[in-house]
């Protein structure tokens, strides 16, 4: 919900500023009526005045502009007072941040002024406007109609009046029925409320109507301004982010004082809650909801556990439909990415590890004679999401460290082919397998061929340590697979496939216990419980032979049909002998769409 910090007084614990007080450069004889209460315009019941001394620096006799705003309980005696014969007088009260105003109270010990302003600033200072006129007459002072006559007006002559001479009030309330206001964290609330300084403009005296003929003291002596109380009622502003408030820019503190930094909630953060928390920047900023009471909150950045703040970026905000704007700063771990999602360049993603660990990049490992300088993209040293490096040609391993089956001659242009019809020596490029040779005479006869048995092994076909990579995939001429066919409707649709995609082959991987092929999904015909995107994603071969071939045959860079199985509970799609792969056509996408769209029901 929106949160709302408790009102207090602003002014406890702050000291206002005033242009002078009496007594500053010498002792003063001032003269004032009794605190009392008079309710008729006539000397009776005034009583005598009380005349004594005020001199600024004796504590006894001193009136300074502390005395305004110290606690009124405890001293309800003491108050300010400024120089004998001043006309135009200031009272202000700066504040160290911003604060929120709801109503002022200055309780005078002099009669009340016949015309004064109350004003606000909201740029320490810089600029001022006014809050409230107050007049006698508002027409003929300020040149504005009475609230009194016209409500909501900006001038009152509600509380100008000189009679009570002591302890009569001026109040001054910011949310007013004139001004009424449903949120009070909306521009036009702050507009209103919000405030860095508060100043009373004390622009002209009245005396009391006690002064009658037989007055035996000096008129200049009551020729002052005083003041009892001045008691500002406010909050600290939180842009409902926050309902408690801690010290802000000050070292003193005092008991029940309002403070101005606020202790955020919501992920937000700033003395004020302006702002989202550093990690929390997913969607724009907002204040509570002071009409709902929705909180707003600050949503976190999907930063896997590799940034400690983000942004928010505003073309990735409307380039999402509006659903996440947050761009991770100075990604860790060797990743990068709005998200942290992908590896730097010469890294490439664990896929052992969770997305959010600190070691899901590992460093490529290329063999630098073998793997080529010139990939895909300049700065990849191998694929970001396999490992395997991008070899010269004629050059195998995932690491590049190799010459092919069938090549030779490792070095700096990569491998050479072997001059033969099988492999030959890595090193010298000699033939492993010499075809036999037939000394036939000269009208001899041709002996019967049989067949040659081969020094063929298991292992020559294997790559070694389980190392990724198929023959089927980098020398397909080796493999030989018994494939499926497109048959009748009536036969593929027998085959009850869960998916029929188009995808292109990307890169291959051999996890010791199976096969992983990683494609790229160009179209999806059909999909089943297993939810298909067009995206990267992996296949999983169940047949492969003991010469290291995936079946049905899968090459590189191509783009196929596939039409298989899926495994629903791991969200595997599955390949196999009763699989349909086919090398794209866009006669056979046609013919197999029109199957599934009205041939098998």
């Amino acid at each position: 919900r929106a949160c709302n910090p408790p009102v207090g007084n602003l002014a406890t614990g702050r000291t206002p500023v005033t242009l002078t007080t009496c007594g500053q450069n010498s002792t003063e004889l001032y003269c004032s009526y009794a605190d009392q209460h008079l309710l008729h315009h006539t000397s009776q019941g005034c009583g005598q005045p009380r005349c004594t001394k005020c001199n600024a620096n004796q504590p006894d006799n001193s009136h300074l502009p502390a005395d305004m705003t110290d606690d009124f309980f405890a001293n309800p005696l003491s108050w300010w007072q400024s120089a004998q014969g001043v006309h135009r007088e200031e009272i202000r009260l700066d504040f160290e941040t911003e604060f929120y105003l709801t109503h002022v109270i200055a309780v005078f010990k002099s009669p009340r002024p016949a015309a004064m302003v109350l004003e606000r600033s909201q740029d320490y200072g810089q600029t001022w406007r006014p809050y409230k006129y107050f007049s006698v007459n508002c027409t003929a002072t300020f040149g504005l109609q009475d609230d009194l006559i016209e409500d909501g007006s900006m001038c009152t002559s509600r509380y100008s009046d000189a009679m009570p001479c002591t302890r009569g009030e001026v109040i001054y309330r910011a949310l007013s029925p004139a001004n009424k206001i449903e949120d009070p964290y909306s521009p036009e609330a702050q507009d209103l409320l919000k405030l860095t300084n508060l100043r009373l403009l004390l622009l002209k005296r009245q005396e009391c109507p006690c002064h009658g003929s037989g007055l035996v003291e000096k008129p200049q002596r009551f020729a002052h301004y005083a003041i009892y109380d001045l008691i500002i009622r406010g909050s600290c502003f939180c842009n409902g982010h926050a309902e408690e408030c801690e010290l802000a820019n000050r070292t003193g503190i005092m008991e029940n004082m309002v403070h101005g930094k606020c202790v955020c909630r919501h992920n937000t953060a700033g003395d004020h809650c302006e702002k989202c928390a550093p990690l929390y920047n997913d969607q724009p900023w907002k204040p509570g909801d002071g009409k709902t009471g929705a909180p707003n909150e600050c949503r976190k950045c999907r930063c896997h556990n590799h940034a400690e703040s983000c942004h928010f970026d505003l073309s990735v905000w409307l380039a999402s439909g509006k659903r996440s704007g947050g761009v991770c700063d100075n990604c860790k771990h060797n990743t990068e990415g709005h998200r942290c999602q992908r590896c730097r360049p010469g890294y490439y993603r664990d896929r052992g590890k969770p997305m959010s660990s600190a070691e899901v990049c590992k460093p490529c490992a290329c063999q630098p004679v073998g793997s080529a300088n010139v990939t895909f993209s300049s700065s990849w040293r191998c694929h970001p999401r396999t490992g395997f490096c991008y070899c010269k040609p004629g050059v195998a391993g995932p690491n590049c460290d190799r010459c092919l089956v069938g090549y030779w001659g490792f070095g700096e242009h990569g491998c050479r082919p072997c001059d033969c019809a099988r492999d030959c020596d890595q090193h010298t490029g000699r033939c492993f397998h010499s075809e036999p040779f037939f000394n036939i005479p000269i009208g001899g006869q041709i002996p019967d061929l049989v067949q040659t048995p081969t020094n063929e092994s298991e292992e020559e076909w294997k790559w070694n340590d389980h190392e990724q990579g198929f023959s089927a995939l980098r020398h397909p001429e080796k493999c030989v697979c018994k494939e499926k066919v497109l048959g009748s409707v009536t036969d593929f649709c027998q085959m009850k496939y869960a998916y029929v995609i188009k995808a292109r082959i990307l890169s291959a991987h051999d996890k010791g216990t199976h096969a992983e092929v990683v494609v790229k999904v160009k179209k999806v015909l059909k999909s089943g419980n297993v939810k298909i995107a067009r995206s990267n994603r992996s296949i999983y071969p169940e047949s492969w032979t003991n010469r290291g071939c995936t079946c049905p045959i899968l090459n590189p860079g191509t783009d196929y049909l596939i039409a298989g199985q899926e495994d629903s509970r791991t969200g595997k799609l599955l390949v196999n002998m009763n699989s349909l792969v086919k090398p794209w056509k866009a006669y056979l996408g046609k013919q197999v769409s029109d199957i599934l769209r009205t041939g098998c029901k």
